[in-house]
Parts: structure tokens; C-alpha cells; sequence
């Protein structure tokens, strides 16, 4: 099983971006998906979580800025980013919980990370 992530780049303050991870390989099914983000110098911290049915959940600091959304049938989570600030700034990582073809029982894999540089 391997994690794509894409969309990254570099933008304004009060500029967007929507990030992609797509997953591949022998799945039987994804369980939740989510977005972490790492800071230089800092811990990785969860931003975004989703549920197989769909239920979202955000960290306080992007609520209301940040929107993540998943297509099963392209075992696909997206990370829509309105508004990005400064401290937006991070490596952002997708992780999914699968279930897959070879392995028995569900199995935490990463992306590999995707740069997200808001600064003006």
C-alpha cells in the first residue's frame, strides 16, 4: 500500500491550496483518514480527520478555514485550505488506516509529505 500526496506549493496570506492523497495498492478498505502537518521544530500535529462515512474533524486552529472531504471509490482524501496564514506553514502528511489484501488486521501507512509555504 503506498500514499501519494500532492498539491502543495507556496501562496499568500489569505491564499488557497487543496491537497491530494491518493492511495494504492492491494486494499481491501481504508478505515479513517486524515491530515497531520509538521513545523520546524515542532511535534506533528493532526489537522484533519474523516471517518469512512464521511464525518470530519478539525483542529481548533483550522475550523472554518479548512475542509477535508475523501472519495472511497478512489481511495482519495482531499485537504481543502481557505485563508492560509503564516502558521499554516508546515510539511503537510496524509495517513490512512487500511485494510489490506496481504496483511491481516488495519495498518497505519504515511505519505510522503507535501511543502505548504504561506508568506507574503
Amino acid at each position: 500500500v503506498q500514499l501519494q500526496a500532492s498539491g502543495g506549493g507556496a501562496v499568500q496570506p489569505g491564499g488557497s491550496l487543496r491537497l491530494s492523497c491518493a492511495a494504492s495498492g492491494s486494499i481491501f478498505s481504508i478505515d479513517t483518514m486524515g491530515w497531520y502537518r509538521q513545523a520546524p521544530g515542532k511535534q506533528r500535529e493532526l489537522v484533519a480527520g474523516i471517518t469512512i462515512s464521511g464525518s470530519p474533524s478539525y483542529t481548533d486552529s483550522v475550523k472554518g478555514r479548512f475542509t477535508i472531504s475523501r472519495d472511497n471509490a478512489k481511495n482519495t482524501v482531499y485537504l481543502q485550505m481557505n485563508s492560509l496564514k503564516p502558521e499554516d506553514t508546515a510539511v503537510y502528511f496524509c495517513k490512512a488506516e487500511v485494510f489490506a489484501m496481504s496483511t491481516i488486521g488495519r495498518h497505519s501507512y504515511w505519505g510522503q509529505g507535501t511543502q505548504v509555504t504561506v508568506s507574503s
